[in-house]
């Protein structure tokens, strides 16, 4: 495949170097799209074995200046409908809305429910459990609390968890966001995992750290 002008133009990067987080969103800024805002993405290796329970990291961070992103949620529920309605929820429903998503209607992007509906929910697991949208105790997002947990996912919560080779990848704001809000919120995916280290990894323990832009090329941070 014929490189694009714009990927062409990448060359003037150094891909090789390691660069303070800061410079590297910086130097990320020329190549961003004019067509459309780009999200910042980050990707940490951690020094972790997934297929060790207690090493298995997982969790959801409020990111300081929220992810720039118009999230969608559904909350299943009985009980509380008002009260998600008015909290902001974009879907809103119980058995009926089960049987929308068995069907295949999936228009949101987080899922909560409260814990009377878990059960019923099982008949979607195989459905939403792929996606990423599984309701999980651990995580918050089976809750009776939904006013809250609807307005901090609206605010900009992240979804945290360690794929194969323990790489974290999340999305950490906007290019139109301030380079130091931007590096703020990448501080605190950091340190969130620094928090949440296994007692039982050894050794170094954030191993490695990039950044791209969407459709941009991809940076090695200096993890120091």
């Amino acid at each position: 495949m014929k490189a694009t002008k714009r990927q062409q133009t990448w060359s003037a990067l150094d891909q090789d170097k390691m660069y303070p987080l800061a410079d590297a969103i910086d130097a990320l800024r020329a190549f961003t799209s004019k067509k459309f805002d780009e999200s910042l993405e980050i990707a940490i290796r951690l020094g972790i074995d997934v297929t060790k329970a207690d090493q298995n990291i997982r969790g959801m961070l409020s990111l300081p200046n929220g992810t720039g992103k118009t999230v969608r949620v559904a909350v299943f529920t009985v009980n509380s409908q008002d009260e998600a309605k008015k909290a902001g929820a974009d879907v809103v429903g119980g058995e009926e809305l089960i049987e929308k998503v068995a069907g295949g209607e999936i228009n949101f992007d987080r899922v909560i429910a409260t814990p009377d509906m878990m059960p019923k929910m099982s008949k979607i697991a195989r459905v939403l459990g792929p996606k990423g949208l599984m309701p999980n105790p651990k995580l918050g997002t089976v809750t009776n609390n939904v006013a809250d947990a609807v307005k901090v996912a609206k605010a900009g919560q992240i979804e945290y968890r360690a794929e194969k080779k323990g790489i974290i990848h999340a999305g950490i704001g906007k290019m139109s966001f301030p380079t130091e809000k931007l590096v703020e919120n990448a501080m605190a995916l950091i340190e969130q995992l620094k928090k949440v280290k296994p007692a039982s990894s050894k050794g170094q323990y954030i191993l490695g750290i990039s950044i791209a832009t969407t459709q941009g090329p991809g940076l090695k941070v200096d993890a120091k």
